[in-house]
């Protein structure tokens, strides 16, 4: 089989399967968000097991989810679904008083056509909570995109900008109080006064769940521009959400939340900035740049910033410089992830991924074709939806140093003594901004770091032999 490598992006679909996680376990990371909100699963044992598995065992905390699990009854109309999840809200109610309940629907919910958002609205008003319905089974959407839903879900709440222009600086300085919490009180007062004192006339609010302390990132790099965010979509708190109107800019922070952007364009009418996202030195200066271009400001001292921050991983460049990777797709931040470690010095075979909107997508693939152009390496190639049999066929041909795979085929890979990196660690680790880059680094390079150490003891031998 001969593999060619376009000098040009190729896009190219497959089997139309995901083969990802199920993006239920979302949850995971939202509910830690958002401080004051509960998550409630609508599903099967076999999703109960899996966020069981997926979150941990959880002895000493008390998470804010549960699972509504649906019966043989349930399944086949015997029982009435309304007066179950009307009981169940009720007692989440007594026992946490959440601000608002997040109904999440899996792929049973799908199947039985059951009517959540029929319910939804009768049982919140009979309870007196918000009740938000976000549909992420995994017949219709991969690992992140439960994520997407739930914020597309959550944009329909956002309070209306021409209703709320009195409190807008109130609401901005709870914004600010909230983002910076984890900050020395002093140092929290000057970073809000230098804040307020720069703030932009025009609202910009930021959608994406990223960590407290890696959202204050974003925030203070856009200060130190002069250009302040008025809000995030999900703030830490569900009584805090940002105002949304016609003048307000929204600008994305993950490449797996098209929907939530087309939400906050369509429905909302506000103003996207398509901008590659801050994954990586110069994913976020670019990001940056791109902001400060919709406000007519330009960027100070970023180049600088960028090339500081590469310095600094000279160590980890060194170590992939000229080193081949594989991406098989699994949670969409493949595009960005690719563009970085070109931009590393790496060559990237191919770029597996689930889903891609091409719109949303616009600005980081012109970048990807930028770095490699820039970093003289051949352009890879895009597979959407990939076939995992089609692609180790290709890898067996290519063989990579290393592959950015699901954790299903980890394993089997290494075993065929390939390199391996799970891709739901990016996921989760802080990846995001200047002084994440080095954390990024350490995953991109770790199978690679983790080689060489058994090459000095001597294990890769054996390993052959055997």
């Amino acid at each position: 089989m001969s593999i060619k490598i376009s000098e040009t992006l190729t896009f190219e679909c497959e089997t139309g399967n995901y083969h990802t996680f199920c993006p239920i376990s979302c949850v995971a990371w939202l509910y830690q968000k958002i401080e004051d909100s509960f998550f409630l699963v609508v599903g099967t044992k076999t999703c109960g097991y899996f966020l069981q598995n997926a979150l941990g065992v959880m002895i000493f905390a008390e998470p804010r989810y549960a699972m509504a699990e649906l019966e043989e009854g349930d399944i086949s109309a015997q029982l009435n679904d309304y007066q179950e999840l009307k009981r169940l809200c009720i007692q989440i109610k007594k026992d946490r008083n959440p601000s608002v309940i997040i109904w999440i629907g899996t792929c049973t919910t799908e199947i039985i056509k059951m009517d959540l958002e029929g319910m939804a609205p009768k049982l919140e008003n009979e309870i007196e909570i918000p009740i938000i319905v976000a549909r992420a089974n995994g017949l219709d959407y991969a690992f992140t995109q439960g994520e997407d839903t739930v914020l597309a879900a959550m944009a329909h709440r956002c309070p209306e900008q021409e209703n709320l222009v009195v409190d807008k600086h109130e609401n901005e300085n709870k914004s600010i109080e909230k983002l910076f919490s984890f900050l020395p009180a002093e140092t929290r007062k000057k970073t809000k006064r230098s804040i307020i004192g720069s703030k932009n006339k025009i609202p910009l609010v930021l959608f994406g769940s990223l960590p407290s302390t890696v959202a204050s990132q974003p925030s203070l790099e856009l200060n130190r521009q002069s250009i302040g965010v008025s809000g995030w979509l999900p703030a830490q708190r569900y009584t805090d959400l940002p105002i949304l109107g016609n003048d307000v800019y929204v600008c994305g922070v993950n490449p797996f939340l098209s929907r939530t952007a087309t939400t906050l364009m369509r429905r909302r009418k506000c103003k996207l900035i398509g901008a590659p996202f801050p994954i990586g030195p110069d994913g976020t200066r670019a990001w940056i740049e791109e902001i400060c271009s919709v406000f007519n400001i330009k960027p100070q001292g970023l180049r600088e910033r960028e090339q500081q921050i590469w310095e600094s991983l000279e160590n980890y460049l060194d170590l992939v410089r000229g080193k081949s990777v594989f991406f098989m797709g699994d949670n969409l931040l493949e595009i960005s992830l690719a563009r970085f470690s070109i931009r590393c010095g790496m060559i990237v075979y191919e770029i597996g991924i689930p889903y891609m909107d091409r719109r949303y997508q616009a600005a980081e693939l012109k970048l990807l074709q930028t770095t490699c152009k820039k970093m003289s390496i051949p352009m890879p190639r895009i597979v959407e939806k990939p076939d995992n049999y089609n692609q180790i066929q290709r890898m067996r041909e290519l063989q990579p140093d290393s592959a950015i795979t699901g954790m299903a085929h980890a394993n089997p890979l290494e075993a065929r003594g390939i390199n391996t990196k799970w891709s739901v660690e990016f996921t989760f680790a802080q990846i995001h901004g200047f002084t994440n880059a080095k954390d990024v680094s350490e995953l991109v390079t770790r199978p690679l770091r983790r080689n060489n150490n058994l090459e000095n003891l001597g294990w890769t031998d054996l390993v052959k032999e055997r």
